[in-house]
Protein backbone atom coordinates (compact mmCIF):
# COMPACT_ATOMS: atom_id res chain seq x y z
CA UNK A 1 0.00 0.00 0.00
CA UNK A 2 1.39 3.31 -0.76
CA UNK A 3 0.49 7.23 0.03
CA UNK A 4 1.59 10.45 -1.90
CA UNK A 5 2.19 13.14 0.75
CA UNK A 6 3.28 16.52 -0.68
CA UNK A 7 4.56 19.80 1.16
CA UNK A 8 3.34 23.26 -0.51
CA UNK A 9 3.75 26.93 0.96
CA UNK A 10 1.28 28.39 -1.09
CA UNK A 11 2.14 32.48 -0.39
CA UNK A 12 -0.34 34.09 1.12
CA UNK A 13 -2.77 32.29 0.83
CA UNK A 14 -5.44 34.75 2.32
CA UNK A 15 -9.23 36.10 1.66
CA UNK A 16 -8.87 39.43 3.78
CA UNK A 17 -7.06 43.07 2.41
CA UNK A 18 -4.13 44.28 4.26
CA UNK A 19 -3.87 47.97 4.40
CA UNK A 20 -1.49 48.46 6.75
CA UNK A 21 1.14 49.81 3.93
CA UNK A 22 -0.71 53.27 4.37
CA UNK A 23 1.12 53.81 7.70
CA UNK A 24 4.13 51.94 6.71
CA UNK A 25 5.83 51.60 3.48
CA UNK A 26 7.96 48.70 4.62
CA UNK A 27 4.11 46.61 4.67
CA UNK A 28 3.38 48.28 1.16
CA UNK A 29 3.18 46.66 -1.89
CA UNK A 30 6.10 47.60 -4.59
CA UNK A 31 3.53 49.23 -7.28
CA UNK A 32 1.83 51.17 -4.43
CA UNK A 33 4.84 52.82 -3.50
CA UNK A 34 5.12 54.71 -7.41
CA UNK A 35 1.76 56.29 -6.07
CA UNK A 36 1.01 59.15 -3.75
CA UNK A 37 -2.51 58.46 -1.87
CA UNK A 38 -4.47 61.59 -0.86
CA UNK A 39 -6.63 59.19 1.83
CA UNK A 40 -6.52 56.27 3.06
CA UNK A 41 -9.61 55.32 2.03
CA UNK A 42 -8.24 56.04 -1.55
CA UNK A 43 -5.24 53.98 -0.56
CA UNK A 44 -7.61 51.11 0.30
CA UNK A 45 -9.72 51.44 -3.20
CA UNK A 46 -6.53 51.17 -4.70
CA UNK A 47 -4.85 48.17 -2.56
CA UNK A 48 -8.52 46.30 -3.10
CA UNK A 49 -7.89 46.57 -7.32
CA UNK A 50 -4.26 45.57 -7.03
CA UNK A 51 -4.87 42.32 -4.80
CA UNK A 52 -8.11 41.52 -6.70
CA UNK A 53 -6.40 41.79 -10.20
CA UNK A 54 -3.32 39.77 -9.46
CA UNK A 55 -5.34 37.24 -7.25
CA UNK A 56 -6.86 35.33 -9.84
CA UNK A 57 -3.90 34.27 -11.98
CA UNK A 58 -2.06 33.54 -8.98
CA UNK A 59 -4.54 31.09 -7.28
CA UNK A 60 -5.00 29.44 -10.96
CA UNK A 61 -1.57 28.67 -10.71
CA UNK A 62 -1.08 27.55 -6.79
CA UNK A 63 -4.24 25.11 -7.83
CA UNK A 64 -1.99 23.96 -10.76
CA UNK A 65 0.85 23.24 -8.80
CA UNK A 66 -1.08 21.90 -6.02
CA UNK A 67 -3.21 19.01 -9.01
CA UNK A 68 0.62 18.36 -10.39
CA UNK A 69 1.68 17.35 -7.15
CA UNK A 70 -1.21 14.98 -7.12
CA UNK A 71 -1.02 13.75 -3.26
CA UNK A 72 -2.88 12.30 -1.16
CA UNK A 73 -2.29 14.17 1.52
CA UNK A 74 -1.41 17.66 1.27
CA UNK A 75 0.67 19.76 4.11
CA UNK A 76 0.29 23.62 3.52
CA UNK A 77 2.02 26.66 4.80
CA UNK A 78 0.63 30.20 5.05
CA UNK A 79 -3.39 29.38 4.92
CA UNK A 80 -5.29 31.91 6.69
CA UNK A 81 -8.35 29.93 7.90
CA UNK A 82 -10.34 26.92 6.75
CA UNK A 83 -12.98 29.25 4.79
CA UNK A 84 -10.50 30.47 2.96
CA UNK A 85 -9.36 26.79 2.12
CA UNK A 86 -12.83 25.67 1.08
CA UNK A 87 -13.13 28.97 -1.57
CA UNK A 88 -9.92 28.05 -2.76
CA UNK A 89 -10.58 24.66 -3.32
CA UNK A 90 -14.19 25.04 -4.16
CA UNK A 91 -13.62 28.04 -7.03
CA UNK A 92 -10.09 26.87 -8.34
CA UNK A 93 -8.91 23.07 -7.11
CA UNK A 94 -12.00 21.60 -7.67
CA UNK A 95 -11.85 22.79 -11.56
CA UNK A 96 -8.80 20.68 -11.67
CA UNK A 97 -9.14 17.22 -9.73
CA UNK A 98 -12.74 17.30 -8.71
CA UNK A 99 -13.82 16.30 -5.32
CA UNK A 100 -9.94 15.52 -3.97
CA UNK A 101 -9.57 16.78 -0.73
CA UNK A 102 -12.52 15.92 1.72
CA UNK A 103 -10.53 15.91 4.75
CA UNK A 104 -8.85 19.51 5.89
CA UNK A 105 -7.82 20.69 9.19
CA UNK A 106 -6.23 23.89 10.54
CA UNK A 107 -5.78 25.59 13.75
CA UNK A 108 -4.59 29.21 14.38
CA UNK A 109 -1.48 29.13 15.26
CA UNK A 110 0.92 32.27 16.73
CA UNK A 111 1.81 34.18 13.45
CA UNK A 112 0.39 37.81 13.81
CA UNK A 113 0.01 38.26 10.16
CA UNK A 114 -2.50 35.09 10.57
CA UNK A 115 -1.01 32.63 8.51
CA UNK A 116 -1.38 29.00 9.46
CA UNK A 117 -0.45 25.86 9.21
CA UNK A 118 -3.09 22.95 7.54
CA UNK A 119 -3.95 19.70 6.01
CA UNK A 120 -5.59 18.50 3.35
CA UNK A 121 -6.46 14.80 2.43
CA UNK A 122 -8.32 12.69 0.37
CA UNK A 123 -10.98 10.22 1.25
CA UNK A 124 -8.77 7.74 -0.58
CA UNK A 125 -5.44 7.28 -1.77
CA UNK A 126 -4.76 6.96 -5.64
CA UNK A 127 -4.39 2.93 -4.92
CA UNK A 128 -7.98 3.01 -2.58
CA UNK A 129 -7.18 2.55 0.68
CA UNK A 130 -9.20 4.61 3.33
CA UNK A 131 -7.61 7.79 4.61
CA UNK A 132 -9.27 8.91 7.76
CA UNK A 133 -7.59 11.74 10.35
CA UNK A 134 -7.87 10.13 13.82
CA UNK A 135 -6.69 13.00 16.25
CA UNK A 136 -5.06 16.73 15.41
CA UNK A 137 -3.19 18.30 18.37
CA UNK A 138 -1.71 22.41 18.01
CA UNK A 139 1.74 22.67 19.92
CA UNK A 140 1.25 26.64 19.40
CA UNK A 141 1.19 27.13 23.18
CA UNK A 142 4.52 25.53 24.23
CA UNK A 143 7.07 28.11 25.42
CA UNK A 144 10.95 27.29 24.89
CA UNK A 145 11.07 26.60 28.95
CA UNK A 146 8.49 23.88 28.81
CA UNK A 147 10.23 22.30 25.63
CA UNK A 148 13.60 22.68 27.45
CA UNK A 149 15.57 24.06 24.14
CA UNK A 150 15.86 27.62 25.67
CA UNK A 151 19.73 28.44 24.73
CA UNK A 152 22.12 31.33 26.50
CA UNK A 153 22.59 32.65 22.53
CA UNK A 154 18.54 33.26 22.59
CA UNK A 155 19.02 35.56 24.64
CA UNK A 156 18.60 39.35 22.96
CA UNK A 157 16.10 37.03 20.39
CA UNK A 158 13.58 35.18 23.20
CA UNK A 159 12.30 35.41 26.65
CA UNK A 160 12.23 31.42 27.99
CA UNK A 161 8.66 31.87 28.21
CA UNK A 162 7.18 33.18 25.14
CA UNK A 163 6.10 29.99 22.72
CA UNK A 164 8.69 28.36 21.17
CA UNK A 165 6.93 28.09 17.35
CA UNK A 166 6.38 31.31 15.40
CA UNK A 167 3.42 29.73 13.78
CA UNK A 168 2.97 25.95 15.26
CA UNK A 169 4.07 22.42 14.89
CA UNK A 170 0.54 20.74 13.95
CA UNK A 171 0.57 17.00 15.03
CA UNK A 172 -1.86 15.13 12.55
CA UNK A 173 -2.83 11.11 13.64
CA UNK A 174 -3.85 9.67 10.51
CA UNK A 175 -4.55 6.16 9.58
CA UNK A 176 -4.17 4.78 6.04
CA UNK A 177 -6.24 1.67 5.23
CA UNK A 178 -5.20 -0.24 8.33
CA UNK A 179 -1.83 1.54 8.70
CA UNK A 180 -0.89 4.22 11.13
CA UNK A 181 0.88 7.57 9.67
CA UNK A 182 1.81 10.92 12.54
CA UNK A 183 2.40 13.94 10.19
CA UNK A 184 3.72 17.35 11.98
CA UNK A 185 3.12 20.20 9.59
CA UNK A 186 5.99 23.28 10.37
CA UNK A 187 6.87 26.49 9.18
CA UNK A 188 9.79 27.40 11.01
CA UNK A 189 11.02 31.72 11.38
CA UNK A 190 12.09 32.96 8.21
CA UNK A 191 15.75 34.25 8.15
CA UNK A 192 15.17 38.05 7.30
CA UNK A 193 17.76 40.55 5.77
CA UNK A 194 21.30 40.92 7.64
CA UNK A 195 21.32 42.92 11.07
CA UNK A 196 24.05 44.12 13.36
CA UNK A 197 26.33 42.99 10.32
CA UNK A 198 25.58 39.71 10.23
CA UNK A 199 23.96 37.33 7.78
CA UNK A 200 20.18 36.99 8.04
CA UNK A 201 20.10 33.27 8.68
CA UNK A 202 23.12 33.20 11.29
CA UNK A 203 21.34 35.84 13.55
CA UNK A 204 17.74 34.38 13.25
CA UNK A 205 19.51 30.50 13.53
CA UNK A 206 19.01 30.18 17.29
CA UNK A 207 14.82 30.40 16.73
CA UNK A 208 14.95 27.84 14.36
CA UNK A 209 17.52 25.55 15.60
CA UNK A 210 14.84 25.92 19.13
CA UNK A 211 12.01 25.10 16.79
CA UNK A 212 13.36 22.09 15.21
CA UNK A 213 14.92 20.54 19.08
CA UNK A 214 11.15 21.35 19.98
CA UNK A 215 9.77 19.09 17.37
CA UNK A 216 12.20 16.16 17.97
CA UNK A 217 11.19 16.38 21.40
CA UNK A 218 7.73 16.20 20.60
CA UNK A 219 7.84 12.93 18.95
CA UNK A 220 10.79 11.68 20.78
CA UNK A 221 8.22 12.11 24.27
CA UNK A 222 5.59 10.22 22.41
CA UNK A 223 7.57 7.48 20.30
CA UNK A 224 10.76 7.11 22.48
CA UNK A 225 14.33 7.94 21.60
CA UNK A 226 15.09 7.09 18.09
CA UNK A 227 11.43 7.71 17.15
CA UNK A 228 10.41 4.10 18.78
CA UNK A 229 9.97 2.33 14.79
CA UNK A 230 6.92 4.77 14.02
CA UNK A 231 5.84 6.03 10.92
CA UNK A 232 6.18 9.52 11.35
CA UNK A 233 6.72 12.80 8.94
CA UNK A 234 8.08 16.58 9.21
CA UNK A 235 6.41 18.71 6.58
CA UNK A 236 6.96 21.88 5.78
CA UNK A 237 9.01 24.94 5.57
CA UNK A 238 11.94 24.77 7.90
CA UNK A 239 13.23 28.47 6.15
CA UNK A 240 16.97 27.01 6.34
CA UNK A 241 18.97 25.03 4.15
CA UNK A 242 22.09 22.59 4.66
CA UNK A 243 23.30 23.50 1.24
CA UNK A 244 22.56 26.27 -1.72
CA UNK A 245 23.51 26.68 -5.42
CA UNK A 246 25.38 30.19 -6.00
CA UNK A 247 24.69 31.80 -9.36
CA UNK A 248 26.90 34.38 -10.97
CA UNK A 249 26.72 35.54 -14.67
CA UNK A 250 24.02 36.98 -16.39
CA UNK A 251 21.27 35.83 -19.38
CA UNK A 252 23.20 37.57 -22.06
CA UNK A 253 26.34 35.62 -21.09
CA UNK A 254 24.43 32.36 -19.25
CA UNK A 255 24.56 31.35 -15.68
CA UNK A 256 26.71 29.34 -13.20
CA UNK A 257 25.41 27.62 -10.51
CA UNK A 258 27.98 26.37 -7.93
CA UNK A 259 26.96 24.60 -5.08
CA UNK A 260 28.33 25.48 -1.44
CA UNK A 261 27.54 24.07 1.86
CA UNK A 262 26.62 25.54 4.69
CA UNK A 263 26.83 25.76 8.62
CA UNK A 264 24.46 23.13 10.86
CA UNK A 265 21.32 24.13 11.17
CA UNK A 266 17.49 23.24 11.50
CA UNK A 267 17.55 20.86 9.44
CA UNK A 268 20.49 19.05 10.91
CA UNK A 269 18.74 18.99 14.40
CA UNK A 270 16.22 17.21 12.84
CA UNK A 271 17.89 14.42 10.67
CA UNK A 272 21.27 13.51 13.30
CA UNK A 273 21.45 10.48 14.21
CA UNK A 274 19.48 8.95 11.55
CA UNK A 275 16.15 10.48 13.45
CA UNK A 276 14.56 11.67 10.60
CA UNK A 277 15.75 11.28 6.29
CA UNK A 278 15.69 14.44 4.19
CA UNK A 279 14.14 12.66 1.33
CA UNK A 280 14.75 15.54 -1.29
CA UNK A 281 18.81 14.75 -0.76
CA UNK A 282 18.41 11.41 -2.84
CA UNK A 283 17.95 13.87 -5.92
CA UNK A 284 21.32 15.25 -7.92
CA UNK A 285 23.39 18.06 -6.21
CA UNK A 286 21.72 20.70 -8.70
CA UNK A 287 18.30 19.31 -8.43
CA UNK A 288 17.80 19.87 -5.14
CA UNK A 289 16.14 23.42 -4.28
CA UNK A 290 12.65 24.67 -4.09
CA UNK A 291 13.20 28.21 -3.62
CA UNK A 292 15.09 31.31 -5.28
CA UNK A 293 16.54 34.02 -3.13
CA UNK A 294 17.70 37.07 -4.44
CA UNK A 295 19.20 40.29 -3.20
CA UNK A 296 19.98 41.65 -6.21
CA UNK A 297 22.89 40.41 -8.33
CA UNK A 298 25.13 40.60 -5.86
CA UNK A 299 23.12 37.84 -3.62
CA UNK A 300 21.08 34.87 -5.69
CA UNK A 301 20.98 31.46 -4.98
CA UNK A 302 18.88 28.41 -5.26
CA UNK A 303 18.49 26.25 -1.89
CA UNK A 304 15.81 23.90 -0.47
CA UNK A 305 13.85 25.24 1.90
CA UNK A 306 11.00 22.66 1.61
CA UNK A 307 11.15 19.33 3.63
CA UNK A 308 9.68 16.04 3.92
CA UNK A 309 11.43 14.88 6.48
CA UNK A 310 10.74 11.03 6.95
CA UNK A 311 11.27 8.29 10.14
CA UNK A 312 13.00 5.11 9.24
CA UNK A 313 10.38 3.52 9.31
CA UNK A 314 8.53 4.92 6.38
CA UNK A 315 11.69 4.68 4.09
CA UNK A 316 12.97 1.09 4.98
CA UNK A 317 11.18 -0.10 1.71
CA UNK A 318 11.32 2.84 -0.43
CA UNK A 319 14.81 3.21 -0.95
CA UNK A 320 15.42 3.83 -4.52
CA UNK A 321 12.30 6.38 -4.94
CA UNK A 322 12.82 9.78 -5.55
CA UNK A 323 10.71 12.82 -4.59
CA UNK A 324 9.37 15.47 -6.68
CA UNK A 325 9.54 18.85 -7.39
CA UNK A 326 7.10 20.61 -9.09
CA UNK A 327 8.51 24.15 -10.80
CA UNK A 328 6.38 24.78 -13.25
CA UNK A 329 4.91 27.74 -11.05
CA UNK A 330 7.73 29.34 -10.73
CA UNK A 331 7.99 33.38 -12.51
CA UNK A 332 10.22 33.52 -15.15
CA UNK A 333 13.16 35.65 -13.41
CA UNK A 334 14.14 32.60 -11.49
CA UNK A 335 17.09 30.91 -13.35
CA UNK A 336 17.14 27.30 -14.01
CA UNK A 337 20.09 25.18 -14.07
CA UNK A 338 20.88 23.41 -17.24
CA UNK A 339 18.42 20.92 -17.94
CA UNK A 340 16.20 21.57 -15.54
CA UNK A 341 13.86 23.69 -17.82
CA UNK A 342 10.01 23.47 -17.38
CA UNK A 343 6.73 24.43 -18.89
CA UNK A 344 5.53 27.07 -16.63
CA UNK A 345 2.07 27.59 -16.41
CA UNK A 346 -0.19 29.88 -18.58
CA UNK A 347 0.45 33.92 -17.39
CA UNK A 348 3.09 32.63 -15.42
CA UNK A 349 5.15 36.43 -14.97
CA UNK A 350 8.70 37.77 -14.67
CA UNK A 351 7.88 38.07 -10.95
CA UNK A 352 4.23 37.35 -10.94
CA UNK A 353 2.22 36.42 -10.88
CA UNK A 354 3.49 32.83 -9.71
CA UNK A 355 2.12 29.69 -8.14
CA UNK A 356 4.65 30.46 -5.36
CA UNK A 357 7.91 31.62 -4.27
CA UNK A 358 8.14 27.77 -3.24
CA UNK A 359 7.79 24.33 -5.07
CA UNK A 360 5.96 21.75 -4.12
CA UNK A 361 7.92 18.53 -3.02
CA UNK A 362 6.14 15.32 -3.29
CA UNK A 363 6.48 11.84 -2.58
CA UNK A 364 5.01 8.15 -2.57
CA UNK A 365 5.68 6.06 0.70
CA UNK A 366 5.59 2.65 1.08
CA UNK A 367 2.89 1.48 4.24
CA UNK A 368 4.22 -2.12 5.02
Amino acid sequence: MTVRIATFNAENLLSRFDFSGFRNELRQDRVAQLYDFASEAQYRQAEIARAVSLTDDTRQMTALAIAEADADILCLQEVENLDTLHRFEYGYLFKMIGDGYRHKVLIDGNDQRGINLALMAREHTLDGASIEILETTSHAHLSYAEAGVYTPDLEGLAHPNERVFKRDCLEVDLRIGSKRLTVYVVHFKSMGGPRDGIDGRTYSMPVRLAEARAVRKIITDRFGAGGGGKRYLIAGDLNDYSERLVITGDRRNGYDFTPATADAGAVEALTEGGFTENVVQRREELDRWTLYHTRGPQERHLCQLDYLLASPALTRTSRDRLPDIVRSGQPWRTPFPPGQEVDRYPRTGWDRPKASDHCPVAMSFDLV
